[in-house]
């Protein structure tokens, strides 16, 4: 695994996997996502996600009890300047439903994959 670089221009587009890597602060991911973060917060640059990110990352925290980690999470998504969520409007959807077919993805990834898309995000 290479080290994540921000894009010079555009957005990068993060998962909900990358906020529960740097929420539960999971190795190896952790290491490169936290370099990531920083340089992220230094270039002034930005972070897109679904708002499915939302979801995904809170399940965890509320079927274990874990109101620090799910504080966490809702002040990374919710208040974070460098985050912006995008929210799963039909034209996402329209996308996305096309993904499966050609690239074989299941629902979530293809809802990740096209908002990353209709975004025109620079890095995915």
């Amino acid at each position: 695994m290479g080290p994540l670089t921000v894009p010079s221009r555009g957005a990068a587009y993060l998962d909900a996997y990358a906020f529960i890597y740097t929420g539960e602060r999971i190795d190896p991911y952790r290491a490169l996502l936290d370099p990531f973060w920083r340089a992220i917060r230094v270039s002034g640059s930005a972070v897109v996600t679904s708002e499915l990110t939302w979801l995904e990352v809170l399940v965890g925290p509320l079927k274990t009890g874990d109101a620090a980690l799910e504080g966490t999470y809702r002040a990374a998504l919710g208040t974070t300047p460098d985050v912006r969520m995008v929210p799963i409007s039909r034209v996402v959807l329209e996308r996305a439903a096309a993904l499966p077919a050609a690239a074989g993805l299941k629902t979530p990834d293809a809802i990740h994959a096209a908002t990353a898309l209709t975004e025109s995000c620079a890095l995915c």
